[in-house]
C-alpha cells in the first residue's frame, strides 16, 4: 500500500530536472502539477526562471501539459501566456485527467514522467497509471487549507516509510 505513495525520484526544485537528462531516459512529456510545483500556490505568472526552463524543455521536443485540481481561471491564467497546455478541476489523484493528459500528448505512458509536489495527489496519480513519479520540494511554506491537511497525512506516509527504509533522501 505505501509503494503507492513512493515517488520514483525526488529533486528540491523542477530546475534539478535536466531536459538533457529526460530525453535520455527516453521522456517525450511532462504531466505537472501547478501550485507549488512550478511557482508558489498564490503567484499569478510565471517566473522569468521558469519560462527559461518551458523554454528549453520545449526546445528538446519534450511536450508538458498542467493537470492541476484548481479551478480553470487559476489554471488558464497561468498557462495560457506561457503557451502549455493544462487541464483544470483534476481531482488528482484520480487517474481521468492523467489519462487525458497522455491521450492529448498522444504518447505512451513509458515516455511521460509526472512532476508534483504532493504525495497525495500527484504521486499518487501518476503511480495508479505507472508513470514515472517526481516529488518536489514544495517552492512555498504556506498552502490552502486542503493542501495543509494533505501535508499532515504525508508526513506520516513519509515518517512510514522512511522507519521502512523506503526513502533516502532528507525531507
Amino acid at each position: 500500500m505505501l509503494k503507492q505513495f513512493l515517488p520514483a525520484q525526488h529533486v528540491k526544485s523542477i530546475f534539478d530536472i535536466s531536459p538533457d537528462m529526460l530525453v535520455q531516459k527516453g521522456v517525450k512529456g511532462i504531466i505537472t502539477d501547478l501550485d507549488n510545483t512550478l511557482v508558489e500556490w498564490d503567484r499569478p505568472d510565471a517566473t522569468p526562471e521558469l519560462i527559461e526552463w518551458f523554454t528549453s524543455v520545449k526546445e528538446k521536443g519534450i511536450l508538458i501539459t498542467i493537470v492541476s485540481n484548481n479551478t480553470q481561471q487559476r489554471v488558464r491564467s497561468f498557462s495560457d501566456p506561457v503557451g502549455i497546455p493544462f487541464i483544470y478541476s483534476a481531482r488528482k489523484p484520480m487517474t481521468r485527467a492523467f489519462k487525458r493528459a497522455i491521450q492529448d500528448m498522444k504518447l505512451k505512458r513509458e515516455e511521460i514522467v509526472v512532476i508534483g509536489d504532493q504525495l497525495l495527489t500527484d504521486v499518487l496519480g501518476g503511480n495508479r497509471l505507472g508513470l514515472h513519479t517526481i516529488l518536489v520540494v514544495p517552492v512555498a511554506s504556506t498552502d490552502g487549507l486542503w493542501t495543509r491537511v494533505n501535508r499532515k497525512m504525508e508526513r506520516m506516509i513519509l515518517g512510514w516509510m522512511k522507519k521502512r527504509g523506503m526513502i533516502h533522501w532528507e525531507e
